[in-house]
């Protein structure tokens, strides 16, 4: 399996397939040795695939401009009743009338989306004549506009793509406007799909479902309720955690990484107990950007791959079941690498001179649970529905998922297990 922005290859004979823990580490410099030194040192084929950004306070006046650049004529916007209500929609359909455009509005969108729902929105937009795909809202929505993209370029089943690389022919260009500081949607090569007859989330990663421009307006994150804001919040941080101690991380990717890190854990609280605090708003933001553009190039690990498996049984939060596995994920990994975690904890705050790699890893897990605490996210995946009985099959589908192959430790279907039930 190759997973095309930068990352891994496992399989066949090719000797780039092989990764041990050495390269895979960020090393610090030698007695004598200089960063330009480091760099040949661990210089590897890198990729780092971003859309062009349109960032900062008022950037949704550019939709109609960015909409047009990619030859837009009639707009397929996909939205969801939220954003209709706070009344981004509308503001973001004059943008797009006021350079000529003429929208066509679909918002029948809800959270995970299923693949019935971007069936329905794909016929709309075939049978409107259709061109351009923006996608106004959260991860939900954008996933559908990719979902939508895809069949138009693809045609079939969205639940055909599920997987690496299976969207081969090209899709229409994309512009995408996220309302939450978190998923990545906007930047990523991923779309996250429910199956509602198995009752899981599918993966479906591809080069293609980059957008052509992500247009962040941090006016958009003021309207979030405070539960979104605080699932999404956490869901950048494992964003930024999993893309650091990834299989596939490269210096690229690393530094978007810590930063996102330093900037959600000093500013993700403040948000939610300061709604209008708009530094908090714009850093949090820059944090989603950041951590987006790490994780779709570095990939992800096994807290994404479980937590798919969640959300997809339950339609729960994904955000909000990340930020319960998070910590029992970290303590896994660091059991084989903990020296990883060790920038990682210095992002978060947390004092790591002479401090044993180990403790370091430790007291980033507990970090992550005392953010989630203040949050007021739940203890436990029991408190969102999972049962004992559930982990058997949550465990053998988490195994499935593509987000595992770039876990920084091998995992087999017992390890899975027992995170799943340390969890419960």
């Amino acid at each position: 399996m190759t997973l095309m922005s930068g990352a891994v290859t496992t399989g066949g004979s090719d000797p780039s397939a092989d990764w041990s823990r050495d390269e895979c580490q960020c090393e610090l410099l030698g007695p004598q040795e200089t960063s330009s030194d480091a760099v040949r040192r661990s210089a590897r084929l890198t990729k780092f695939h971003v859309p062009e950004v349109v960032f900062g306070p008022g950037s949704l006046t550019e939709l109609g401009h960015c909409a047009l650049r990619l030859g837009g004529r009639r707009p397929f916007l996909v939205t969801d009743p939220g954003l209709l209500e706070a009344g981004w929609t509308d503001e973001a359909v004059g943008h797009l009338r006021r350079v000529g455009l003429r929208p066509v509005v679909w918002h029948d969108v809800t959270p995970n989306p299923k693949d019935h729902e971007i069936q329905a929105a794909f016929e709309r937009y075939a049978e409107s004549g259709c061109d351009v795909i923006v996608g106004v809202g959260g991860g939900s929505v954008i996933d559908a506009a990719k979902g939508v993209a895809i069949l138009s370029g693809n045609g079939g089943h969205i639940l055909d793509y599920e997987g690496v690389d299976q969207v081969v022919q090209p899709i229409p260009p994309t512009v995408m406007v996220p309302s939450t500081s978190g998923t990545g949607a906007d930047v990523s090569q991923f779309a996250i799909v429910t199956d509602t007859t198995q009752h899981i989330k599918i993966s479906i990663v591809s080069r293609t479902l980059v957008p052509d421009i992500s247009v962040i307006d941090p006016r958009l994150l003021t309207t979030m309720p405070d539960w979104l804001n605080a699932a999404t919040g956490l869901d950048a941080l494992t964003h930024a955690v999993e893309a650091f101690v990834s299989r596939a991380h490269n210096p690229l990717t690393d530094i978007h990484a810590l930063h996102a890190v330093e900037l959600i854990t000093g500013n993700l609280v403040r948000t939610q107990v300061q709604p209008k605090n708009f530094g908090a708003r714009l850093a949090m933001a820059q944090a989603a950007l950041e951590a987006g553009m790490a994780f779709t190039n570095a990939i992800l690990g096994a807290t994404h791959a479980m937590s798919h498996q969640v959300g997809g049984l339950l339609d729960a939060p994904h955000g909000v079941v990340n930020g319960v596995l998070l910590p029992h994920v970290i303590r896994f990994n660091a059991a084989a690498w903990p020296e990883r975690f060790v920038a990682l904890g210095a992002a978060a705050g947390l004092p790591t001179d002479g401090v044993p790699p180990h403790e370091v890893a430790e007291r980033l897990a507990d970090l992550v649970r005392a953010l989630a605490d203040d949050l007021g996210v739940p203890k436990s995946l029991t408190s969102l529905g999972v049962a004992e009985a559930d982990v058997p099959v949550l465990a053998r589908t988490t195994l499935k998922d593509a987000c595992m192959a770039t876990n920084p430790r091998d995992v087999d279907v017992r390890d899975v297990e027992r995170l799943f039930r340390e969890a419960l």
